[in-house]
């Protein structure tokens, strides 16, 4: 259920920096005049500037420069999607913070978002690095009406989601390596975690832990990993973070909508615009052996599909690709 807080600042938004009256809100928003002044003092902690006139009302006249649950929520343009967001300055893991609230009943659409992560995590438990205020590191809840084998498409709707928003609003040359990794010029600039909690034909809830790195300079990238990672800094020069969630937001609303009205078909022939490599030569390593393959796009169900040197095409649900090295 949208907040009280969310709604407000919808009202505030729209307006654009007119004033308007406390009854005006009141009357919108159904709670008292003093309800109304707590909120605006709450907007004042987070750095908004608050003009309060008599006879006239309310106006936001200055906006605060950094990621909260306000500044996300002010003219955000969705129907579900962030209209309930826990934000935290530094935590463990977005995701074990949307594992407990899912589990609390959270709503769909959900979303954590941290300016740090202490201990956050990608694919097979590996650590992901996720500086204070340098990117994005949030989990949504979703509550998909889809059978649990259809989860890992999420994954690759995810990742077409954040290829579309860094291609044309940054116009870079955005990739996705299978499964999960958004690449740009050869490093890794975003990964995606699903995970889920699923009876065998129903699935509970679905957590998308997505984590991007947006304003880190050569220098706040890790030395072990700055051979395969980059930033939007780095290749774009500095990114409005606030905003970039935003668009995120909208764009993930759009593509969730056609993939649940259309199937996965849309999302497949979106990914393999984006494909990193497809059609190429690379390394696979799966739990039962490394081979080299061509990729040559992916199935209807979301699986990799490989070719191998005897000329069949065989789906693969877990694997590996080594794509550093030229084969």
């Amino acid at each position: 259920m949208e907040s009280t807080r969310s709604k407000l600042i919808q009202v505030l938004s729209i307006n654009n920096g007119n004033f308007i009256s406390g009854q005006e809100i009141s009357d919108m928003l159904k709670i008292s005049r003093s309800a109304i002044w707590k909120h605006m003092k709450e907007l004042e902690k987070d750095g908004y500037v608050i003009e309060a006139k008599r006879n006239k009302g309310y106006r936001i006249i200055k906006s605060p420069h950094k990621v909260s649950e306000n500044t996300v929520q002010w003219g955000l343009d969705t129907k579900w999607l962030g209209k309930s967001i826990i934000h935290k300055e530094t935590t463990s893991s977005t995701q074990s913070i949307a594992h407990q609230l899912a589990m609390d009943n959270a709503p769909h659409g959900t979303v954590v978002l941290a300016d740090e992560q202490t201990a956050g995590k990608g694919r097979l438990k590996r650590e992901w690095y996720s500086a204070k205020n340098k990117g994005i590191w949030m989990s949504i809840i979703l509550r998909p009406k889809i059978l649990p084998y259809q989860a890992p498409q999420l994954t690759l709707l995810t990742a077409t989601v954040l290829a579309d928003v860094i291609s044309k609003e940054l116009k870079l040359d955005a990739k996705i390596k299978w499964p999960n990794d958004i690449i740009l010029k050869d490093k890794k600039v975003s990964g995606i975690l699903t995970e889920m909690q699923a009876e065998q034909d129903q699935i509970q809830y679905i957590i998308i832990g997505i984590g991007m790195n947006v304003n880190h300079d050569h220098n706040e990238i890790p030395d072990s990993i700055q051979s395969r990672a980059t930033s939007l800094l780095i290749e774009s020069g500095k990114v409005d973070i606030t905003r970039l969630i935003q668009s995120i937001f909208v764009q993930f609303e759009k593509s969730y909508a056609e993939y649940l009205n259309q199937s996965f078909s849309i999302i497949k022939e979106r990914w393999e615009s984006y494909g990193y490599r497809l059609g190429e030569r690379i390394k696979l390593k799966t739990f039962q052996n490394e081979q080299e393959v061509i990729l040559s796009g992916i199935a209807e169900d979301g699986a990799l599909l490989a070719k191998y040197e005897d000329g069949s095409i065989q789906k693969i649900y877990s694997g590996e690709i080594d794509w550093f090295r030229n084969l």
